[in-house]
C-alpha cells in the first residue's frame, strides 16, 4: 500500500472525527443543560503530581463529544470532597454514572433563605435561661458563613458595645469600611464572574444569621 495514501487517509479520519465532536457539542441544546455537583472516589492506584492532574481526571468524566471542557466545568473540588460541578444534560449524566470512580451526582438546588425570627423560634429570652447564665455571651466571638452582610441594618448597630476582645483575629477587607465594635470582621471567599469581591450582601438577606446568633450581644 502506498505510504502517502495511508498518511492522507489517517489525516482525513482525524479531521472527520474532530469535526464530528465539535459538531455534536455545538448543537447540544443549551436549554437541556443543568448544573450538577458530582462526587468522585479516587482509585487507590491513582497518584497525581499536582492539582492540574486531578482537574484533567475530572474532565475525563465529561462526554467525549464536548470540544471545550472548560465551558462546562464550573468548579473542581479537591479539599472537602473530590469532585466537580458542571453543566450537563440528563443523558450525559447517565453516561457518566457508569464510569469507574463515580460516587454520586445531584442537581443544583435553589434554597429558600431563612428568616430573622430564629431567637423567637428557639425560645431565647433575655432575662431567663442560658443567655442570662452565660452573661449574654459577653466576650464571645461569633464566626459564620453567609450570603453576605448588610452592615447598615439596625441589628449591627454597636451602640453600647465594648471594643473587640484582644484575642480577636478578625479583619475587614480593604474595600469594606463598615466594621465596628459589633461587626468586627468581614471577608469575601467567593471569586467568580457573578460575585463581586466584597462581603456586602447582594440578595437582600445580609443580616439573617448574624442577627440571629448575635441578637443579645
Amino acid at each position: 500500500m502506498d505510504l502517502k495514501f495511508v498518511s492522507i487517509s489517517f489525516a482525513i479520519f482525524i479531521l472527520l472525527h474532530s469535526s464530528k465532536t465539535t459538531f455534536a457539542d455545538q448543537f447540544t441544546n443549551q436549554n437541556d443543560l443543568e448544573t450538577y455537583i458530582v462526587q468522585l472516589e479516587l482509585p487507590e492506584d491513582f497518584v497525581f503530581s499536582d492539582s492540574k492532574d486531578l482537574y484533567l481526571w475530572h474532565q475525563s468524566f465529561l462526554p467525549t463529544t464536548i470540544s471545550d471542557h472548560s465551558s462546562r466545568i464550573i468548579y473542581s473540588y479537591r479539599h472537602v470532597l473530590n469532585g466537580f460541578s458542571a453543566r450537563l444534560s440528563p443523558d450525559e449524566v447517565k453516561v457518566m454514572e457508569t464510569k469507574p470512580g463515580f460516587v454520586s451526582v445531584r442537581p443544583q438546588r435553589t434554597l429558600q433563605l431563612q428568616t430573622t425570627r430564629s431567637p423567637s423560634f428557639l425560645g431565647l429570652h433575655q432575662n431567663v435561661g442560658l443567655w442570662k447564665a452565660s452573661n449574654y455571651g459577653k466576650g464571645v466571638i461569633i464566626g459564620l458563613l453567609d450570603s453576605g452582610i448588610t452592615p447598615k441594618h439596625p441589628s449591627f448597630n454597636d451602640n453600647g458595645m465594648p471594643p473587640p476582645p484582644a484575642k480577636c483575629k478578625g479583619k475587614c477587607q480593604s474595600n469594606f469600611t463598615a466594621c465596628n465594635n459589633k461587626l468586627i470582621g468581614a471577608r469575601n471567599f467567593v471569586m467568580d464572574e457573578f460575585q463581586a469581591d466584597s462581603p456586602f450582601d447582594r440578595d437582600g438577606f445580609g443580616f439573617g444569621f448574624g442577627f440571629g446568633f448575635g441578637f443579645f450581644k
